[in-house]
């Protein structure tokens, strides 16, 4: 078995910014020359999240919403009370969300569903630039 590890950088504008980053991970598995394994996808830091969803607009909008209705920005955070930074519900939404992703693959070809597309999601109320680990573990 590998193990072939990789960083995909991004600019993202904040606040709850999705960007598809798919065609990404497959161009990086086609460098590989892995056929079949898995791929594990990885947010650092504590504002941003990795998951599948259908990258269509009505999604686009209805993510966002949806967290701002289970984690308010403009609520009260004790987080905000300590570093005054107004991003508590980031770390909350990121929380929820989770870090990482693993999906398998074989012939070459992550298996996903055919809707289906890995995202990043910063949350932070800011833009940034982000580091997404991705590590390829499997066989040639």
């Amino acid at each position: 078995m590998d193990i072939d590890t990789h960083f995909i950088s991004i600019s993202t504008k904040g606040n709850c910014d999705i960007i598809d980053i798919t065609a990404d991970i497959e161009k990086i598995l086609n460098e590989t020359g892995m056929v079949e394994g898995n791929v594990l996808i990885f947010a650092g830091g504590s504002t941003g999240g990795i998951t599948t969803l259908e990258y269509e607009p009505g999604l686009l909008k209805d993510y966002p919403k949806f967290f701002e209705r289970i984690a308010p920005a403009g609520i009260n955070y004790e987080h905000n009370n300590t570093w005054h930074d107004g991003n508590g519900h980031s770390h909350i939404r990121a929380a929820i969300q989770g870090a990482s992703l693993t999906v398998p693959f074989t012939d070459k070809r992550l298996l996903l569903g055919t809707w289906q597309q890995v995202i990043f999601v910063d949350f932070d109320n800011r833009p940034r630039k982000r580091n997404i680990t991705v590590q390829f573990m499997g066989k040639k």
